[in-house]
């Protein structure tokens, strides 16, 4: 083994185990959750809803809903929210009623402790809305409501359960941090194991990178070559694409501002632009990127050309209009009144995270769709679902709340849903990507697997591009 190689193996040994001890060393920022759960019997049917929050100021996604049957009966309602929340508001239906809340408690596993309902009653409430009268006669809180949107806001939460909360979340948050230093140090192992087999690509890539970049250049010319406008509609295209999404969606449908976790308001337009623009970036990649080989036909044919660059070759294409596109993006913030901070840099990882995703999925689509063509189609028919079912339109954050946790999982688990929200933290909810560390571990891994897939099934492949094109 050289001298180079040992460097190498050395810097990626270190690599793994600063990554070992960071993995096992993190604490989780998520909450545990606890259950909120009181007897209500009233006059009306209707739906009530339970906010939860760490001040008066609730956001639409904190919340929970639970359907009151009315006729006086008394009904169980079941409300599970953060074991952090320090406010509760109970919204109470749309009309007017009387209702009687009593044996309110917070559960966490088997232990229970009260809602302080004296604290909803009037006097002693931080807020209400449409409430004529709110009383404790002993244990039992009496609410009269007026019609609209009537409420009742108190500072309380389980502080009673926080030590037994607290001692639970960490055990269960070293079990996941060992459980995921096993997956990285098994994926490390079989990479080193495997180390010939993988290393060949990315080593060729490396070796031919001045090529790359020139055929990258070349391409992206080229595209456009012969039309009036040349290379300013790879520019055209997009922009008028956001336009009309923000007529249909913001003047059409009336979507309104989007307000950030950290209290900001944002215009849609611009919550919506820094969802787009990773998209057209993706699939751009995805498009060109599994024509690559079909559309490189001459070159595929050439016994000494490397053909595994050829990928990568569109993928770089795309990139100079991302860019460009990051950078319009940047600009119409700054105009809004948003300027950028330090957390705008993780576009930059943002975006690399997105070129590797895509460069792996591309090495298995091109391979694939010389033998199989029908998967142009399919592909155009994906990403007609995937641009609906990736947050990009839409706000999770408030629809999440009408949506039951399981679908919403299965939105997380697409790792378009990372890039995209990733976006987003970067420039609206300024949050760190290693705070997203559950999520950041998750699309790595599942990165991880496309290039490796992506990688065999070119390489199994390739010696029967030439015949079969």
């Amino acid at each position: 083994m050289s001298f180079k190689k040992k460097i190498v193996l050395a810097l990626l040994f270190l690599f793994a185990v600063l990554l070992n001890v960071f993995i096992l060393t993190h604490r989780s920022g998520l909450s545990d959750t606890v259950e909120v759960r009181m007897t209500l019997s009233g006059d009306a049917a209707d739906a009530v809803q339970l906010y939860y929050g760490n001040s008066p100021q609730f956001q639409p996604s904190n919340q929970v809903t639970v359907d009151y049957a009315g006729g006086n009966k008394e009904q169980e309602m079941v409300f599970t929210i953060p074991s952090d929340a320090t406010y509760l508001r109970i919204d109470l239906g749309s009309q007017r009623a009387s209702f009687r809340i009593s044996d309110a408690k917070y559960m966490y596993k088997q232990s229970i402790e009260p809602v302080m309902l004296p604290a909803f009653s009037e006097g002693v409430a931080e807020e209400m809305n449409n409430i004529t009268s709110s009383e404790i006669s002993g244990d039992v809180l009496l609410v009269e409501t007026e019609a609209g949107d009537p409420f009742i806001t108190a500072k309380t939460g389980p502080y009673a359960l926080a030590e037994e909360i607290a001692a639970a979340r960490s055990r269960n948050n070293l079990i996941k941090n060992i459980i995921y230093a096993v997956i990285a140090d098994l994926a490390f192992l079989v990479l080193f194991i495997f180390r010939k087999k993988f290393s060949s690509l990315p080593a060729e890539l490396i070796q031919n990178r001045k090529l790359i970049l020139q055929l990258a250049k070349n391409d992206f010319k080229t595209k456009y070559a012969g039309s009036v406008f040349g290379i300013i509609w790879a520019f055209i295209q997009p922009t008028v694409t956001v336009v009309v999404y923000w007529f249909v969606f913001q003047v059409g449908l009336g979507a309104g501002d989007v307000t950030s976790k950290t209290g900001l308001t944002y215009p849609f337009v611009l919550w919506l632009i820094s969802g787009l623009v990773p998209w057209f970036f993706f699939q751009d990649v995805l498009v060109g990127g599994t024509n690559a080989l079909m559309e490189y036909t001459y070159l595929v044919k050439k016994v000494v050309f490397k053909i595994s660059i050829l990928p990568i070759v569109k993928e770089i294409s795309a990139l100079f209009v991302h860019l460009f596109f990051i950078a319009l993006m940047l600009v119409l913030y700054a105009f809004g009144g948003f300027l950028p901070d330090l957390k705008v840099v993780q576009v930059l990882y943002y975006s690399f995270c997105l070129f590797m995703y895509g460069l792996g999925v591309c090495y298995a689509t091109c391979s694939i769709v010389v033998f199989f063509r029908d998967l142009t189609q399919i592909i155009s028919i994906i990403i007609q679902i995937q641009v609906w079912m990736t947050p990009i339109m839409w706000n999770i954050d408030t629809l999440g709340a009408r949506m039951p946790s399981w679908l919403i999982t299965i939105f997380k688990l697409n790792p378009m849903f990372y890039i995209v929200n990733g976006y987003r933290d970067a420039m609206i909810n300024k949050v760190w990507f290693w705070e997203r560390f559950d999520l950041t571990f998750y699309f790595w891994i599942v990165t991880g697997v496309f290039f490796v897939l992506g990688a065999y099934v070119f390489k199994r492949l390739k010696v029967h591009f030439a015949d079969t094109l």
